[in-house]
């Protein structure tokens, strides 16, 4: 059973799959970070996140609601 959860966490698109529909915490290579629920992504980890705001410098700074990001731009991706 041990080996068999290892596997299960083995793959990182396992993981994004889990949080689907939770929120989760994007931070950018730009030093910006978007908080919402997480509602797609694929394999280049371009997500979708549904009620999003973006927070600068540990300050929210907008409101977005739905909103894609690109998979080359991330660098964390966390639950809330």
């Amino acid at each position: 059973m041990e080996q068999s959860r290892m596997m299960e966490q083995s793959r990182p698109l396992d993981a994004l799959n889990r949080a689907r529909d939770k929120r989760v915490i994007v931070e950018l290579k730009n030093n910006k970070q978007y908080v919402g629920k997480l509602k797609a992504f694929d394999i280049h980890i371009n997500v979708v996140l549904e009620d999003a705001v973006e927070n600068v410098d540990g300050q929210m700074k907008r409101k977005l609601g739905l909103v894609f990001l690109r998979g080359d731009t991330i660098t964390v991706i966390s639950p809330e």
